[in-house]
């Protein structure tokens, strides 16, 4: 496997780092998150110019990417800056379904959405299914007028600002999924803050009408299609998680040379000196994790889902103790809202419960690698 960068992945790279160490800072952030989208609509669209949107789409779909480490480079800069904007489930969750899964006229959307004009949202978590990607009790039936939706999602980001959202439900044959415009009638969108950053929404689906031609792909065949999706999405988590952890000790680092006690400064006390250290053991560890996930998110399903759960384990130990051991080494000033880490630092530990938690992706390693 080459760790290293091909020449456009080090350029969007670059590019997109200046790009957020220039235009957003904490008071933008703030503003945002203060916003009823939860997001900026002027940054979105400068994202979109940049060719970020493109990096997270494949070349036959209109974009230049979609590869795991075009992933884990756009999203570990995402993490980086502490970014609240939905890229994740707007281009990796139903993007990526969409590619996988639809007719000409739906992937047609994706182009808008590489050129920010459209926003996405995926619509499958359900209250009772927790981490379980094949959990889906709405339903999907069908009528003269053609298939009815019925049921709840829980947590759906970016619903609110979506145009269309991708709605997984269940029929005779198995999943599907269908492409559903948000102001379609019978659907109810309520929407609240996310504690680390973003909005998301409860949505409710109450006899929703759709043609036959709203579903992506054949009906019952949708689920490799979301496991895929969810898999791309982990390796996007984990990048976003590393770069957050590379901020958080970044941080940490320039405070105990700065921040001083008994006349020197604080770095130099062995006891935080030794803390500091670990932290940046497990920083390194974590890049490595993320590498290998990205690395094997196009091997056959099994490889592809070990290396995930490995990654994801790894990444939420670490970054829950980075986190801690920041604020700890910190003091107060770690916990005020006008500070850097008070973000990352939730960001962080808020990603774990993405996709499954440590705990879980341990026993969904250990099964699999049982298998």
């Amino acid at each position: 496997m080459d760790f290293e960068l091909t020449q456009e992945r080090q350029m969007l790279q670059d590019t997109l780092r200046r790009f957020l160490a220039d235009r957003y800072d904490v008071s933008v952030r703030n503003d945002i998150l203060k916003s009823a989208r939860g997001q900026s609509v002027q940054i979105w669209q400068e994202l979109a110019d940049l060719g970020v949107m493109g990096a997270l789409v494949g070349e036959d779909m209109g974009g230049f990417g979609g590869k795991g480490f075009d992933i884990a480079v756009v999203f570990e800069e995402m993490g980086r800056a502490g970014v609240v904007e939905p890229l994740l489930d707007c281009g990796v969750l139903a993007g990526g379904l969409i590619a996988a899964l639809g007719n000409e006229s739906q992937r047609a959307l994706l182009e808008d959405m590489i050129g920010g004009a459209v926003q996405l949202a995926f619509a499958h978590s359900e209250v009772s299914g927790r981490y379980d990607p094949h959990f889906v009790h709405c339903t999907a039936g069908t009528s003269a007028d053609g298939v009815v939706l019925n049921g709840r999602k829980a947590v759906v980001i970016n619903a609110e600002a979506a145009d269309h959202i991708v709605v997984s439900a269940r029929e005779p044959e198995g999943i599907s999924l269908f492409l559903v415009p948000r102001d379609t009638a019978g659907i109810e969108i309520q929407g609240y803050p996310l504690l680390a950053g973003a909005r998301a929404a409860e949505v409710v689906l109450d006899g929703v009408i759709l043609p036959q031609t709203a579903r992506l792909g054949g009906a019952g065949a949708a689920q490799p299609a979301i496991d895929q999706a969810i898999a791309a999405a982990t390796v996007a988590i984990c990048a976003e998680t590393l770069g957050a952890m590379e901020t958080a000790t970044k941080l940490t680092r320039e405070y105990l040379v700065t921040r001083k006690q008994f006349g020197r400064p604080i770095g130099t006390f062995q006891a935080l000196a030794h803390r500091m250290s670990d932290m940046l053991i497990e920083l390194e560890q974590a890049r490595s994790a993320v590498i290998n996930a990205a690395g094997h998110l196009e091997s056959d399903a099994r490889t592809r889902d070990l290396h995930m759960s490995a990654a994801k384990n790894l990444l939420g130990r670490a970054g829950r103790l980075i986190a801690e051991d920041s604020i700890q080494m910190h003091g107060g000033i770690a916990m005020t809202q006008e500070y850097e880490l008070a973000h990352i630092a939730k960001r962080i530990i808020m990603a774990d419960h993405r996709f499954g938690d440590e705990d879980f992706h341990m026993e969904r390693f250990i099964d699999l690698s049982a298998a």
